[in-house]
């Protein structure tokens, strides 16, 4: 996981053409080590989510390809969780 955020990191701009495209403003990934294997907790924060998804799916970029490779790879099973509270200041 590690390696995949160090390459999402050195294509940076690449990265955040794609996510212009899917109107996503925030997209986070944390990483929790546990006595149970490893998980990855994803945040993203999009305009539209529908768009987003449609947009990610017809994408031809590079780096949406590796990322779908590494996700496919990665995820066991994937899990939406209910919003409980949603603070931010950028919308002030």
């Amino acid at each position: 996981m590690r390696e995949w955020a160090v390459e999402l990191g050195r294509r940076a701009d690449e990265v955040m053409a794609t996510l212009r495209e899917e109107t996503v403003r925030l997209e986070s990934a944390f990483l929790e080590e546990g006595k149970d294997g490893d998980f990855l907790v994803y945040v993203m924060r999009v305009d539209d989510l529908e768009a987003s998804r449609a947009a990610a799916a017809r994408s031809t970029h590079a780096i949406d390809a590796y990322h779908r490779a590494f996700m496919s790879d990665v995820f066991d099973s994937r899990q939406e969780l209910e919003l409980l509270i949603d603070f931010d200041r950028s919308r002030e």
